[in-house]
């Protein structure tokens, strides 16, 4: 029954990914999935209009490439894996990732440089849910003050190893920091890409993986259809089914 279905969903994801490689913004991440007992990794592809999981046996950027093909968004929003960055023409870090990196830090002892910047991340944590009622004046405004406020931080000389490492850390990506008040439209983190793949990670743990790869690229393309669905506020079930009668889950346009 899963096989026969497979071809309706095989169809259904041709027309997201297209709609992938138009968007201006996208967002990524990824986690490890078992398929016969080898270590694969689900990608997730996200923006608010569509979802797309590719399960694949690499971690390597050449698995973006293959997805995205010769598109170019305008914004990325990632990690700081690498293998994630360097496909678009503009980075936002994920805030969410840094101030975890920033408790760690002052977890482990750095009294200098991690407090303080954890404060300005969480400041710009609160600019960011106003970021779309703000004037674009405002924003510039607000960005030009933590820039400012950056550049006191990065003055600083940390002597915790801890401390250090950030400190080399926003020397390199202080410029894609704050990508979200230029364009109020990307998010200030990448919470939404961890969503989707987090049923994954539930799936590897409760069941150990899949013991073939059509099985594992099935789940993928249900995945992807469902979180399309939701963008439109389609539930589950009836997005299954729409799927299964040759229906679309995509917005129309």
């Amino acid at each position: 029954m899963l096989q026969r279905a497979k071809p309706c969903f095989g169809t259904e994801i041709a027309g997201i990914l297209a709609r992938l490689r138009r968007s201006r913004i996208v967002c990524s991440d990824e986690t490890t999935v078992r398929i016969d007992g080898r270590t694969h990794w689900d990608w997730v592809f996200q923006n608010d209009q569509v979802v797309i999981h590719v399960i694949r046996n690499s971690r390597a950027a050449s698995v973006v490439s293959e997805v995205m093909a010769d598109h170019r968004p305008s914004i990325w929003v990632s990690d700081l894996y690498g293998a994630q960055r360097g496909h678009a023409d503009l980075w936002q870090v994920c805030l969410a990732h840094q101030l975890r990196d920033c408790r760690y830090a002052i977890e482990a002892g750095d009294t200098v440089f991690a407090p303080r910047m954890k404060a300005l991340l969480l400041r710009a944590c609160v600019l960011a849910r106003r970021r779309k009622m703000l004037a674009a004046s405002t924003r510039r405004t607000y960005q030009a003050r933590l820039d400012r406020d950056l550049n006191a931080i990065m003055g600083l000389a940390p002597i915790n190893p801890h401390g250090k490492r950030l400190r080399k850390r926003y020397g390199k990506v202080r410029n894609s920091l704050f990508t979200f008040l230029e364009h109020p439209d990307v998010p200030p983190d990448n919470n939404s890409s961890e969503r989707e793949v987090r049923p994954t990670a539930t799936y590897r743990k409760v069941t150990g993986g899949f013991r073939s790869v059509w099985a594992a690229d099935l789940f993928a393309n249900v995945r992807s259809v469902v979180g399309t669905a939701a963008r439109r506020g389609i539930d589950a079930y009836d997005a299954i089914r729409t799927v299964l009668r040759g229906g679309s889950v995509l917005q129309p346009g």
